[in-house]
């Protein structure tokens, strides 16, 4: 899976920390979200889309492994 949570990030000029807090979960899963070490779960997903104002596929994609 391939995303575009730090620039989604950058766009609202929010840290990782800053989006952790938003969504309840550690700085260090922000960062293995967009390093793409973890997938989330379909609830934190849904919390991101909330905060970005966008549907979970505008930020998430699937990638060729998938």
């Amino acid at each position: 899976m391939e995303n575009t949570i730090k620039v989604e990030r950058a766009i609202l000029n929010l840290t990782q920390q800053d989006l952790a807090e938003k969504i309840g979960v550690s700085r260090q899963t922000i960062n293995s979200i967009e390093a793409n070490r973890y997938v989330p779960s379909t609830v934190l997903a849904l919390k991101m889309s909330e905060i970005f104002s966008k549907p979970v596929n505008d930020f998430f994609k699937l990638g060729n492994d998938d």
